[in-house]
């Protein structure tokens, strides 16, 4: 099954290290101490281990609360990814090897699927940033004042500054490579692809949660959901995604003909981020406003998102603070390993909002009680 590793992917796999030839086509376990480099085992634990912690949440968000968003959010979120993943891996098996081409491989981790091309991580990637993002914004209680549409739009902006804090350190950690050769990969932001930066990180995330909510979360008049109602639901939201997503990449994917240097498309991904920043920040500033000294309506659960938004951030800033001296002693913007490094400048932006995000949410899942309630309780 040549096909599996054409020489794109072997050109790849050589630079990150392994090789791709005889890939199990199921599952490939390899020792954690003998990865590329220690940060992989150790993104691996955090992105894994948030998984668990987040499905379980999930689990007692609609046991427990009564709310099936979280639970739906999380598989909504696996369906996606079973839908747009292996066209992305593998474009020959869907006769789209001229439309998409070799885009890019993961490296190997210690659990690794299809080839050694879908580590386990990935997977959980998925329902670790769609669960993080959706409580920072419910916490902050902008669905309940603002409705999913809205809500949807915060979800997208705290999904850019989360992903993009990760999604600007990995290619110089070796967690990837993208294939510099494929024009679906131009323009670039630093080592990151613009449209992966759009519509991945944000565009995907925001269209998925206001799915989800619509679906399945509280409306007037409407009496609790089944198990069977959730699950189609779920299933619906997650292969509706992708289609919608291929809306949103739209303005991203002008073509102007040949010899073009990407400057309109790199103008829209940055119009359209700037207006995502501007958006999503209003809504940020608001909902803190209203939620620094806590909330009489806190949200149920909070444990979650008490927790894991700031260990998320907090193993990413060590793992930016061990990866500082290589970016900084970069020369033309590849490190003397012959990776390729992100952008500094915005991931630290992404870092500052990202703080501010797990503070503001913090501060909002503090219950307050009112002062009639406080007499009442006092009498």
């Amino acid at each position: 099954m040549g096909y599996t590793c054409e020489p794109a992917a072997r050109e790849v796999a050589k630079f990150l290290g392994f090789t791709c030839d005889g890939a199990n086509p199921v599952v490939t376990l390899r020792s954690p101490f003998s990865l590329e480099n220690w940060t992989l085992p150790v993104l691996e634990l955090l992105i894994v281990g948030g998984a668990v912690f987040a499905l379980v949440h999930a689990w007692r968000r609609w046991r427990r609360d009564g709310d099936p968003v979280n639970i739906s959010l999380a598989f909504a979120s696996l369906v996606y990814l079973a839908v747009i993943e292996p066209p992305l891996y593998f474009p020959e098996w869907f006769n789209l090897e001229k439309y998409v081409g070799f885009i890019f491989s993961h490296n190997v981790f210690t659990v690794q699927f299809m080839f050694d091309r879908l580590p386990l991580y990935i997977v959980a990637f998925y329902v670790v940033i769609t669960q993080l993002t959706y409580e920072l914004i419910r916490a902050l209680g902008v669905f309940q004042r603002r409705g999913p549409a809205v809500g949807a739009i915060a979800t997208a902006f705290a999904c850019q500054v989360f992903y993009e804090t990760f999604d600007q350190l990995g290619p110089q950690l070796k967690w990837w490579a993208w294939n510099p050769d494929n024009d679906v990969n131009k323009p670039m932001f630093a080592s990151v692809p613009m449209n992966s930066m759009w519509v991945f990180a944000s565009v995907s995330f925001g269209v998925m949660t206001w799915l989800v909510v619509r679906f399945v979360g509280d409306k007037v008049g409407r009496d609790r959901l089944s198990g069977w109602q959730v699950s189609w639901r779920t299933v619906l939201a997650g292969v509706l995604t992708p289609v919608l997503m291929v809306i949103g990449a739209a303005p991203t994917r002008v073509d102007v003909g040949a010899g073009d240097d990407y400057s309109l498309q790199k103008t829209l991904v940055i119009v359209l981020l700037a207006l995502l920043w501007l958006v999503g920040g209003a809504l940020l500033v608001e909902a803190t406003k209203l939620n620094w000294h806590g909330s009489p309506q806190a949200m149920e659960s909070p444990a979650f998102v008490r927790i894991y938004p700031a260990l998320y951030l907090g193993i990413h800033a060590i793992l930016w603070l061990t990866a500082l001296p290589a970016f900084l002693a970069a020369i033309d913007g590849v490190t003397d390993t012959g990776a390729p490094i992100g952008s500094g400048w915005y991931a630290l932006a992404c870092m500052l909002v990202s703080t501010w995000f797990v503070v503001a949410a913090i501060r909002a899942s503090r219950r307050v009680v009112q002062p009639a309630v406080a007499e009442a309780v006092s009498a």
